[in-house]
């Protein structure tokens, strides 16, 4: 077909993908449903049919947008003790809404959701429902929406543009587990199917049905990479009392995070930048390959904002990664 042109490969944020550039022979689909898990430091996805199961994510949580804030903050009060020249306080800044980590949390959902309908004709989505934790006799705790409770709220709202949602308490995923004698490990960050795309995986086949056990268990591992905005400088001066200029998203030209192709360190994503160099990381781990790398011998395929392994199924035990 590649050939007649009739279809055109191309990657997506690590998954290859083939799009029909003719009208096809028929258009009779099946529906497809993603069941989420959510989790606090690792999550699961699963996108199914009735026929087939065809992707299982497991995904790293945004865990560190709460530390940046605080250290955004410790820096303003730093600055305003200073005697040095700042500009005029805004009065007209927004107030109220989803604190930035909770949002970044539940975007990051979204933004992989977003993904999937954009590869797979999906009609609905199963998300296990959890729930803001109450304490007693605290009435002004339990009455206000916790932001767990505000962020997930805005969650599916936005979800319902892309499909249905159903919504199942985390007793009635376990029931569907037990159903069907699937077990979930406790090891909550092994890269395993009963970790979370176990939970995930039942959900969507409560769905659509078609299975009482799963027939596919390999997993996208999925790794959203951290971007520091631009900072004024370091936190702490250098020699001599001067501060470095720090953080940004572009380095000489190239967006980083962008996957790019190297002569000698082969296929790889931008980092940061020092001098007329660029810093390369290596696409399974993150580990710096190098930062001495040369913009003109770097060829840039795309831009990219996480980086995915394909983890085969080991026996007893945690999946180890695979390069493609």
């Amino acid at each position: 077909m590649i050939l007649t042109r009739k279809a055109t490969p191309f990657w997506k944020h690590g998954m290859f993908c083939v799009r029909l550039n003719v009208e096809p022979s028929g258009r009779a689909t099946q529906d497809i449903v993603v069941g989420i898990d959510p989790g606090s430091k690792k999550e699961g996805l699963t996108v199914k049919s009735a026929a087939h199961t065809l992707l299982n994510i497991q995904a790293d949580a945004v865990t560190w947008v709460k530390d940046a804030v605080e250290g955004r903050r410790n820096a303003r009060k730093a600055r305003r003790g200073r005697n040095t020249p700042c500009r005029q306080p805004r009065f007209n800044r927004a107030r109220g809404g989803l604190p930035p980590s909770t949002k970044a949390r539940w975007q990051w959902k979204l933004r992989m959701c977003a993904w999937l309908a954009k590869m797979y004709p999906v009609t609905g989505f199963v998300v296990e429902d959890i729930a803001a934790m109450t304490k007693k006799g605290k009435r002004k705790w339990n009455v206000r929406f916790s932001p767990l409770e505000v962020g997930k709220a805005w969650f599916y709202e936005q979800l319902r543009l892309l499909g249905t949602v159903d919504l199942k308490q985390g007793w009635e995923t376990k029931g569907l587990r037990d159903a069907v004698g699937l077990k979930k490990t406790k090891r909550k960050m092994a890269d395993v199917f009963a970790a979370h795309c176990v939970d995930s995986w039942v959900l969507a086949n409560w769905k659509v049905g078609g299975h009482t056990l799963p027939e596919y268990t390999r997993m996208l591992r999925v790794v959203p990479l951290q971007f520091h905005r631009r900072q004024l400088h370091y936190f702490q001066p250098a020699k001599g009392g001067k501060r470095k200029p720090y953080g940004g998203t572009r380095s000489l030209g190239f967006k980083r995070g962008s996957l790019v192709r190297h002569p000698k360190w082969g296929l790889c994503y931008v980092g940061g930048t020092m001098k007329d160099r660029i810093t390369m990381h290596e696409l399974l781990s993150g580990k710096r390959l190098t930062q001495l790398a040369k913009p003109a011998e770097t060829h840039f395929l795309t831009y990219n904002t996480w980086r995915t392994a394909l983890l085969p199924v080991l026996k007893g035990g945690v999946s180890a990664p695979e390069i493609r």
